[in-house]
């Protein structure tokens, strides 16, 4: 199925650090895009409560403060918006390892998981550019993947700037890759395989 009649919602967590057996959510956004467009009104956003603080490292990078959820909602208790913003949808990370680390455990509850068919903006970049250079151009973050092609960023470590910034990120990668066959979700999807097969086959050129 083409990506374009699927729907499909940008993710992005903003988190206390980095460890899933410690540390939480503390703020999430998700972005819908339906027919190959982002739906602005249905954006979620949310700042939940942690019951751990954030660590210097990550507070440097999302800036909010503990009075900044002192009255925030636990993410139990918004946990079904979130879940409602991802039913029935193919989610979207970049990367998708950290949304998925942090985001099933809150969807567990409500039997959603994003599962193996999630796509991943880094590694359609990669496989972007192993189609149009045959070269691998390696990991880079989000706003350095933007800019290169040739996209605005939306305010970066906030998690509905980047959510709204990989939305974007989707939408240019998924028509350009689709020039070179990769139109369904399943090649989408599978972007990661046909990585590491360029570069069994390149070991020198990747």
């Amino acid at each position: 199925m083409s990506w374009r009649d699927v729907g499909l919602v940008a993710l992005d967590v903003e988190a206390t650090g980095l460890d899933p057996r410690r540390d939480e959510v503390v703020s999430f956004a998700a972005v819908p895009i339906d027919g190959g467009r982002i739906v602005a009104r249905d954006v979620v956003y949310r700042v939940v409560r942690p019951a751990v603080p954030s660590s210097p490292a990550s507070l440097a990078i999302h800036g909010i403060l503990a009075a900044d959820v002192t009255d925030a909602p636990p993410i139990g208790e918004v946990s079904e918006q979130l879940a409602a913003a991802v039913r029935g949808r193919v989610p979207i990370a970049h990367p998708a390892w950290v949304e998925r680390m942090f985001l099933d455990p809150v969807l567990r509850p409500h039997r959603l998981r994003l599962g193996g068919t999630m796509l991943d903006t880094s590694q359609l970049y990669r496989l972007l550019g192993i189609e149009r250079d045959r070269r691998d151009p390696g990991q880079i973050s989000l706003g350095r993947c933007a800019q290169a092609l040739g996209l605005p960023v939306e305010p970066p470590h906030h998690a509905r700037g980047d959510a709204l910034t990989c939305a974007q990120v989707f939408l240019a990668l998924a028509t350009h890759l689709a020039t070179y066959g990769h139109e369904t979700i399943g090649s989408l999807a599978s972007a990661g395989r046909s990585i590491e097969s360029f570069r069994l086959l390149h070991p020198a050129g990747g």
